[in-house]
């Protein structure tokens, strides 16, 4: 579990097959093989490591899901480790499980902010509401606006100079998480409960 509090920018050092190897500093501080380590949104379990970079297994679930193929080497991913028990909670519940991608439309400067525009699909959009959480890239950000298309965030300045997003242009494409609240109330309001057996369905359906 994370908060989408960004810890620091490492490098994406290559990504070949089903492995993933990230340069980076902070994060290996008290690394063990095991560890979760939310890349670019993306919770990785450390495999390997060295003075300078950690390892981690990628699946072609996380492949086709998020915009890891989108990076090139050298690429800037934001990086936290797992929460302990007992630090501040800083942003929201953040799983690292990512739920799908959206494409930078637009960035503007927003008095002291920067307002952020992002499209995406209509299953994303129905988890994301005005005035709740989101996590892009891993960020855990508040949403200003949400719409039929796209939805949009603010950002201090600090938060863009220390993450990835001091690299993103229009056109860059984000990892997007839902807030796991709306993912539980859609599947809820959604669910169908299978019919009860009873004589009367079985001759209906012809048994």
């Amino acid at each position: 579990m994370f908060t989408g509090i960004i810890e620091e920018t490492g490098k994406l050092k290559s990504l070949n097959g089903g492995r993933i190897e990230i340069t980076c500093a902070k994060v290996l501080g008290d690394i063990k093989i095991g560890d979760s380590i939310c890349t670019n949104g993306i919770c990785l379990t450390v495999t390997d490591f060295a003075e300078n970079y950690f390892a981690a297994d990628v699946m072609p679930e996380t492949l086709r899901r998020t915009s890891l193929e989108n990076l090139n080497i050298g690429g800037a991913v934001n990086l936290e480790r797992a929460m302990k028990v007992g630090d501040r909670f800083g942003g929201h519940i953040v799983s690292g499980h990512i739920d799908g991608v959206g494409k930078i439309t637009n960035i503007r400067t927003d008095g002291n902010a920067i307002f952020i525009t992002i499209s995406a699909e209509n299953f994303l959009l129905k988890q994301i509401a005005a005035k709740g959480s989101v996590a892009l890239d891993g960020i855990s950000l508040t949403v200003v606006d949400a719409g039929a298309n796209d939805f949009s965030v603010s950002m201090i300045p600090h938060t863009r100079a220390v993450t990835n997003f001091n690299f993103k242009r229009v056109g860059s494409v984000v990892n997007i998480e839902t807030d796991i609240l709306a993912k539980y109330i859609e599947r809820l309001m959604n669910f169908k409960t299978a019919p009860e057996i009873t004589k009367d369905f079985l001759l209906e359906n012809g048994f």
